[in-house]
């Protein structure tokens, strides 16, 4: 109890005097503050791209592709793979049969509304069932295509990054031109960066003939699944590999995540180091003024132990103002900021996400570096002689 009132007394005494060095106090708050804004603000790209690939797979819904393709845009099936796969154990009914959707993706080049760059989006062909197995897709504006015409439905956010995909707006792609008729929202989703048109007309347009891409199927429970992998990749009609929807879609998501991860634990360290060293000289500044009082107060009988902790406190306290100013700049400033990305070859849109999760990280990496800015001053405030200390006074 001693050693606790003591901390307290000495603590509550740094604390009145932040006021007569301020300029330095803020120096390092406010490095504290740019570290936290800026490694919070790179991981959350991270986070907001992996909550857009997230959002766009179900557990409920298995993708189907050919065997060692890896992504749809390398994935050819022939056409008569949806029924064979429609017969599968554990795929979802309905009054019509296999509740699935064949489907065919390609690639087609388009300019970026501001800049004119030319960017790749994924122009997907499917059929009335996708509907039911795309659950949270929505049309926005205007209607759903019209099965055998040359119609679209653009992305939310395909409309938004290029040119030409408004309503009523006519598009060339392949041998044919298209005219946008609605627009759709998939709840934050990769899809909502693709075209999609009727299947059979796409794949005339590309000279695909009855070929698709992929074929994703609503399974009758998410326990299913392992009894329909099992029976597709056993059969030896077929050459395919089989995945939750939500589980393909989170694979897509790793190589930029772990990209960024990186850069953003490089960034941290570089310049937390450099916010750290900016602490140890506010700390070294303050102990170096509070000399003189911390001989009296050591000559008065008070600890080493104390006279340590409250050097700390001070630096933890720099650090906690500092992480919890630079969390809500974050927040603020990046927040639900749209960007876009290239997935296998494609421009998809995606929002930052700056999460709780994030908040904290920032906050207790601040609290880490405003304790580590105040260790060496610390030790050099209980070390200095008492005696040639208050000869300073």
């Amino acid at each position: 109890m001693r050693g606790l009132r003591q901390l307290l007394v000495v603590s509550t005494m740094n604390f009145r005097n932040l006021r007569r060095r301020l300029d330095s106090s803020l120096v390092a708050m406010v490095g504290f503050a740019g570290v936290v804004l800026v490694v919070v603000a790179i991981l959350s790209i991270r986070a907001g791209f992996q909550a857009t690939l997230v959002a766009t797979g179900s557990p409920n819904v298995a993708i189907v592709l050919r065997g060692g393709s890896g992504t749809e845009v390398n994935s050819v099936l022939g056409g008569n793979s949806g029924f064979i796969i429609g017969q599968a154990p554990g795929v979802a009914q309905n009054v019509s049969g296999a509740v699935l959707s064949p489907e065919l993706l390609v690639q087609i080049s388009l300019k970026k509304r501001g800049s004119g760059a030319e960017s790749n989006v994924s122009f997907r062909g499917i059929t009335a069932d996708a509907l039911l197995v795309h659950a949270k897709v929505r049309i926005v504006a205007g209607r759903m295509f019209t099965p055998g015409l040359n119609q679209v439905i653009v992305g939310a956010d395909a409309t938004r990054l290029f040119q030409g995909l408004q309503l009523g707006d006519v598009l060339r792609a392949g041998r044919y031109h298209w005219r946008v008729v609605g627009v759709f929202d998939d709840g934050g989703g990769l899809h909502n960066s693709e075209i999609w048109t009727s299947l059979p007309v796409l794949q005339g347009a590309y000279q695909r003939g009855n070929s698709v891409s992929s074929v994703y199927v609503q399974l009758a429970n998410p326990g299913a699944f392992d009894a329909f992998k099992q029976s597709l990749t056993h059969n030896p009609q077929l050459n395919v590999s089989v995945q939750r929807e939500s589980e393909y879609f989170a694979d897509q998501a790793g190589g930029l995540s772990l990209f960024i991860g990186i850069v953003g634990g490089i960034i941290a360290v570089l310049m937390g180091g450099g916010a750290v060293f900016g602490a140890v000289n506010t700390m070294y500044a303050a102990v170096a003024a509070r000399t003189p009082e911390i001989a009296m107060l050591r000559a008065l009988g008070f600890g080493r132990f104390p006279v340590l902790c409250s050097v700390l406190l001070e630096g933890l306290a720099l650090g906690l103002i500092g992480g919890v100013c630079g969390g809500i700049l974050a927040y603020l400033l990046f927040n639900g900021f749209e960007a876009t990305t290239f997935n296998q070859f494609t421009v998809m849109a995606f929002r930052f996400a700056v999460t709780l999760r994030l908040l904290v990280l920032g906050i207790l990496y601040a609290l880490i570096m405003g304790l580590l800015g105040g260790i060496l001053p610390g030790l050099r405030a209980v070390r200095v002689p008492i005696a040639a200390s208050l000869r300073q006074t």
